[in-house]
């Protein structure tokens, strides 16, 4: 009995690093024709009006470097644009650096909204409908507070939309990790996992069919075609949820060439994990069949088990060393030729433990719907939120 156990075990494990191995191939086929792309200049090209742009960042509490993330959107090779924050209390910490921003740059449009309206349990989006009534002009451009950016963003992000069938267009984002094995996980997970799987799922899903909140530009008559912000302030992945819904008009949503970079918080472990696990939960929510489909990407997991159930049989060492080979390949690719993150390298000794910790997240993420959020905490209901009363932190999620 025990016998035959160790053998099914070994065929699942075997049939786990063979699915690994293929959907590692794919993500470096999917790299590759993101560099063509992107050498090729897809989103560099010219156009012959530079429209003029609404960014909105809705804030709440301070990032890592919040400032100079805020500076590099004022530093813009852009002809003209309007930069409204938008909080819901006056005496949010950030409304600091939103003035000292205004003060170093007098000759920009910045300005400081408060949204004292709270429209559903997502307040993000509730200050983003707020703030995109008081927005002036017709191409609106959402990034996360602690997003930074070089000087030819605009320029770059509104240029595929010369084509009028584009209706968003979204980027990747490189995470600039602190000090603390947490933060240095979470960055990691950015550069050779999320990255890969976006990758991927343009190309087998024959075109993005969703967005990033790294970056979301479109137009406001395409946002008010779906309902507005208003129709997402339930929503806990609401990037996800404005592309899928402008893609749904027969729009295209473009993946830029451009990347954009954020600098993570000195998460701890628990902080580490609580993030995680709210991010899988909130993808497991919107991407039901795909994200049960990770199962099949666990590659090192795989191989372990492997290894364990053939009680280190030769064989079992093989396809481990296979399998990490093939791991650390695709994360360089991803790391370094497509984010440029120049921490990949350095941090590649952590990928198994990293990759080890999502497939037990993945695992925990189906044991129960609730998420923690900016202190918050939410049950998701078919990646919507509903609020629940307040408890007393015990250490968790800060963004």
């Amino acid at each position: 009995m025990i016998h035959t156990i160790a053998v099914a075990l070994q065929i699942v494990a075997v049939a786990g690093c063979v699915s690994s191995a293929i959907y590692y191939f794919i993500g470096c086929w999917c790299a590759a024709a993101f560099l063509r792309s992107r050498r090729a200049g897809a989103d560099s090209r010219s156009i012959a009006v530079l429209p003029p742009i609404s960014i909105l960042k809705p804030l709440k509490g301070t990032d890592p470097h919040i400032y100079e993330s805020f500076r590099s959107h004022c530093l813009q090779d852009y002809p003209e644009y309007e930069i409204i924050f938008g909080v819901s209390h006056p005496l949010d910490p950030a409304v600091a650096s939103v003035e000292r921003l205004q003060r170093e740059f007098p000759q920009r449009k910045i300005r400081l909204l408060v949204c004292p309206e709270i429209l559903g349990p997502n307040v993000k989006v509730s200050n983003l409908e707020q703030m995109a009534r008081a927005a002036r002009y017709d191409f609106f451009l959402i990034n996360d507070s602690d997003i930074r950016v070089e000087r030819d963003y605009l320029r770059r992000i509104i240029a595929p939309f010369s084509d009028n069938q584009v209706g968003m267009v979204t980027c990747l984002y490189r995470g600039i990790a602190a000090a603390t094995v947490g933060s240095r996980l979470e960055a990691l997970g950015i550069s050779t996992d999320f990255c890969a799987g976006v990758l991927v799922a343009q190309r087998l899903e024959h075109g993005l069919h969703f967005a990033l909140g790294s970056t979301l530009a479109f137009r406001r008559r395409d946002l008010e075609q779906i309902g507005g912000f208003k129709a997402l302030v339930d929503f806990l992945a609401d990037d996800y949820e404005l592309g899928r819904r402008i893609s749904g008009q027969n729009k295209k949503v473009v993946l830029s060439g451009v990347v954009v970079e954020t600098h993570l918080p000195a998460y701890d472990l628990r902080e580490f994990l609580d993030h995680q696990l709210r991010w899988f939960r909130g993808i497991r929510d919107a991407r039901r069949t795909g994200y049960i489909g990770l199962i099949s990407t666990f590659g090192i997991m795989w191989a372990l088990l492997a290894l364990i159930s053939a009680r280190a049989a030769p064989w079992s060492w093989a396809v481990l060393g296979a399998m990490l080979l093939l791991r650390a390949g695709v994360a360089l690719l991803m790391g370094t030729a497509v984010l440029h993150d120049q921490q990949t390298l350095s941090q590649l000794w952590l990928l198994p433990l990293r990759d080890l910790i999502a497939a037990a997240v993945w695992t925990v993420s189906f044991a129960g719907n609730t998420v923690t959020w900016r202190g918050d905490r939410f049950q998701l209901k078919n990646g919507m939120l509903i609020r629940l009363p307040h408890k007393k932190p015990q250490g968790g999620e800060t963004i």
